[in-house]
């Protein structure tokens, strides 16, 4: 008799959680000489669903009814609810396409799950496990869906995400994703929560006319590279001094610390490219450990800002460069990156990467992300990578979230 013929038992096994619930099961099973074809539990508040497919006893004649007799007998001694379901062979195979869909909720409300759960459905998918990734600063839930391609599930998982106000992302399974070893962010706004020009010109007190450069570039008068001369003429004649005072302003975005030391630990490489500027991108590597850092250069000369940069522009194009440049230094297939950012800047990096992630992003770069990520906790992107917020703790040593 082939295996998918062969009679199988399904025994659930639910109640109040304690030690020894599942050897106890299996002694009980175990003398029936009954083997073992699948196994699944879950503890949720201290309640426990264990469920056992095993094959139907073909030993020493006992029969099916004894088993079932013997397993109620044991689960009511524990205070414990049983039930057998008689059936043939295996689970039925898994549709083709495998993808993991990622739901981050701040609160993730009944109402949003319902939606996710039936958006993928209506692509012909087919959920065949959840679980909790993290409880904070974020609920976050994993789901395994197989049945249906990752591209269409994602386009619909967006849509869906928009109206709902919650932030889903989409990844096709396998080795893969546990195998991306270069994660690249942008800086302002992403890795911090300031915009380092517009710290610099508080301290020249030009704040007005790089808002209004600023302005002009977003209305397409200017480019990024016009207006990146526009504004650092406007530091011009600024003491050196004023480089380590903006250092000292810079706040991380919180969970920049906790991502960046996480994914350290677990062997990833990790830079920033920045169309800021190397005076506070080279302070942030050395401060957080970077692998790669790389950003515009303002020009120093007798102790005074020129109002000019030098080198090589790290504009939008020169971001996707530098991905790839970083890449090929640490060594691993562009597919195998996830690049951050927030802005217009960061498209360019974000569609060349494996993975491209919006962080708080502006419409037009969520809408063309991979995904998007729209609670304030940066660290939060590890929980897309298939990183448990218990993991995280176990790699760092105590709870925290900076």
């Amino acid at each position: 008799m082939s295996a998918s013929q062969t009679p199988t038992l399904l025994v659930k096994i639910f109640g109040k959680d304690r030690p020894g619930i599942t050897a106890g099961l299996f002694d009980t099973l175990a003398a029936y000489s009954v083997d073992v074809v699948d196994i699944e539990q879950v503890v949720t508040r201290g309640r426990i669903v264990l469920c056992a497919l095993v094959t139907s006893p073909t030993a020493g004649g006992t029969t099916e009814g004894e088993l079932r007799a013997t397993v109620h007998s044991w689960a009511e001694s524990l205070r414990l609810q049983a039930e057998i379901i008689s059936g043939i062979g295996d689970n039925r195979p898994r549709g083709s396409g495998r993808s993991h869909v990622t739901v981050l909720g701040h609160p993730l409300t009944a109402e949003s799950t319902a939606a996710i759960a039936a958006a993928i459905t209506s692509t012909g998918g087919n959920i065949d496990r959840i679980f909790r990734l993290a409880k904070y600063p974020v609920t976050a839930v994993e789901f395994a869906v197989s049945g249906t391609e990752t591209e269409p599930l994602r386009t619909a998982l967006a849509t869906e995400a928009a109206a709902l106000g919650v932030d889903v992302a989409v990844v096709a399974a396998g080795l893969h994703r546990r195998a991306q070893r270069l994660v690249v962010m942008d800086v302002d706004s992403t890795v911090i929560q300031d915009e380092v020009i517009e710290l610099f010109a508080a301290h020249a007190g030009c704040e007005d006319e790089v808002a209004e450069v600023t302005a002009r570039a977003m209305r397409g008068e200017l480019d990024f590279e016009q207006s990146l001369h526009a504004r650092v003429a406007l530091l011009k004649g600024l003491d050196e001094s004023v480089v380590e005072k903006v250092r000292t302003e810079v706040r991380l975005t919180p969970g920049a610390r906790t991502l960046i030391r996480t994914l350290k630990r677990l062997g990833y490489q990790v830079g920033v490219v920045s169309g800021g500027f190397t005076q506070v991108t080279d302070d942030l590597k050395e401060r957080l450990g970077l692998d790669f850092a790389s950003a515009n250069t303002l020009e120093i000369v007798d102790g005074k800002l020129t109002g000019r940069v030098v080198g090589e522009i790290v504009d939008r194009a020169g971001k996707a460069r530098l991905l790839r440049r970083f890449a090929a230094e640490a060594g691993v297939p562009l597919s195998q990156t996830v690049a951050i950012g927030d802005g217009a800047n960061d498209l360019d990096m974000l569609n060349a990467a494996g993975l491209g992630v919006a962080f708080n992003a502006k419409p037009v770069v969520r809408k063309a992300a991979d995904t998007a990520v729209n609670v304030p906790f940066l660290d939060t992107v590890l929980y897309l990578l298939g990183i448990t917020r218990e993991e995280v703790e176990a790699a760092d040593g105590l709870v925290e979230n900076i």
